[in-house]
């Protein structure tokens, strides 16, 4: 698992970088404010729900949530679960939300 900074994201989707970002929270903080990542709460990967994105297991996946302990958290499960290109997004939506 490697880190991104906010700032570093939104220069990557401003040079037009197709990503992929999994957002893991709930779906009532994802229907507040979102990055338009795929939502996948840190729940559902604890139980390996994992359908949503197991065709993406040698992909970057950047991983978010609010501040960044369950995206952590998720990063870790998910390495378990076989994925080997995790990027955490260090400060969560809360950080990009400041930009």
């Amino acid at each position: 698992m490697t880190h991104i900074t906010a700032s570093e994201l939104k220069q990557r989707i401003d040079s037009g970088e197709n990503l992929r970002i999994i957002d893991v929270r709930e779906p009532a903080e994802y229907a507040e404010n979102n990055m338009g990542g795929i939502l996948l709460p840190l729940g559902h990967i604890a139980n390996m729900q994992l359908d949503d994105i197991d065709d993406f297991k040698n992909d970057e996946l950047i991983i978010h949530c609010k501040g960044g302990t369950r995206s952590l958290q998720a990063c870790l499960i998910l390495e378990q679960a076989g994925f080997t290109n995790l990027v955490n997004l260090t400060g969560g939506i809360t950080a990009w939300q400041k930009l």
